[in-house]
């Protein structure tokens, strides 16, 4: 796999913690020219440093930055091959009544509406060019009913924009697809646990392995996705889970044993 990513270019957004550091890190040892981009870019730089990549500052809420962005990157760096997007937030689980429409708007924003927006930016480069590979981070909250109402809905339309703009770019040869992470320590999920909005155990003894993701587990799949391995896949998602959506059933008879 080194092989094939080597010398090309990466854009990581959310690249300054963890899924997206963790992708960051992987495709820098793999020989990428790394592009960390985050709106944290004080953590970016750190990032960056660490791994001989390049630190940007990156809102994807606001698309004329993106773009922006993305067009400095190009002119400094060189065309972008490979687009993970990793930006995003996470919500608490709360009722109807008591998720605000400031709240749902943010979410949505930045997990659905950021994502698009950057795809556009980049993809629209790629299939210029003819060549490219987009990976999508959504989560198994976008394939099941949970009490996220703007997460789970934002994360179910990551899935659902990775399948139109494979299909509307793959002549172009331009692979977009998506990858599903389970429960995963990340530190936004673990200052969640922290607070007690998330119990450790819960999170745990639901999947059929019995544990939580790690950011590497996810990275090592979105550079299988992003790689000449993957040449002939496009449109898929794939969920990096443990797991969890086999044994969920499995509730029902006392769990996995």
């Amino acid at each position: 796999m080194r092989a094939s990513l080597e010398n090309k270019v990466a854009l990581i957004t959310g690249g300054a913690s963890g899924i997206g550091e963790a992708c960051a890190r992987l495709f820098a040892s793999y020989g990428c020219q790394t592009i960390v981009a985050d709106i944290n870019v004080a953590r970016a730089r750190i990032v960056a440093d660490s791994i001989g990549g390049h630190a940007v500052a990156l809102d994807v809420a606001n698309e004329v930055g993106v773009d922006s962005a993305v067009a400095q990157i190009e002119a400094d760096i060189g065309p972008v091959d490979i687009l993970v997007t990793c930006a995003g937030v996470i919500q608490r689980p709360l009722a109807v009544s008591d998720l605000s429409m400031e709240d749902w708007d943010t979410v949505v924003r930045i997990d659905q509406r950021g994502t698009y927006v950057t795809c556009r930016s980049v993809g629209l480069r790629m299939a210029h060019r003819r060549s490219g590979a987009i990976v999508n981070i959504a989560s198994i909250a976008g394939m099941r009913s949970m009490p996220l109402h703007a997460y789970a809905p934002a994360k179910a339309a990551v899935i659902s924009m990775t399948e139109c703009l494979a299909a509307e770019w793959g002549r172009s040869g331009v692979r977009v697809n998506t990858v599903s992470p389970g429960y995963t320590r990340t530190p936004a999920l673990q200052d969640a646990i922290n607070k007690g909005e998330r119990d450790v155990s819960a999170l745990e003894d639901t999947s059929a392995m019995g544990r939580m993701v790690e950011p590497s587990e996810i990275a090592s799949a979105v550079a299988f996705l992003a790689s000449d391995h993957a040449s002939a896949i496009t449109g898929i998602n794939l969920p990096v889970d443990l797991g969890w959506l086999v044994a969920g059933s499995w509730m029902s008879y006392g769990g996995v044993k």
